[in-house]
């Protein structure tokens, strides 16, 4: 198997999470997160909608890491963000942090809005 180190260029990765936080670029962020290529911010949760429909024009997709176990969405959730044009994939935190890594390194648009485990 051949392994290629990722360089993010301008970008900040999700360097590691744990139980209520996670870094991203270094920077330590508690409880829950939206992580986009070039910030980090504190996220209110599912309630808290508003940062999410603000970046809408900057990103193609949302990852909504649901905690230490992958569950469903609240519905009402789903449907303002995919009625406000973002696609949006579900699953657990730490398989939402290593997606965003990869999708990032592959330069594609993605921002990941994370409940902790």
């Amino acid at each position: 198997m051949r392994l290629n180190e990722v360089t993010f260029t301008d970008a900040r990765p999700i360097d590691g999470y744990g139980p209520g936080f996670f870094r991203v670029g270094g920077e330590a962020i508690g409880g829950a997160a939206l992580v986009l290529p070039k910030r980090a911010l504190g996220w209110g949760g599912y309630e808290d909608i508003s940062p999410i429909l603000d970046i809408r024009g900057e990103v193609d997709v949302l990852l909504v890491g649901t905690g230490a176990e992958p569950a469903h969405l609240p519905v009402g959730f789903r449907r303002r963000l995919e009625e406000a044009g973002l696609g949006v994939e579900s699953m657990a935190s730490p398989a939402a942090c290593r997606t965003y890594n990869v999708l990032l390194g592959e330069g594609r648009r993605v921002a990941a809005a994370m409940l902790p485990v």
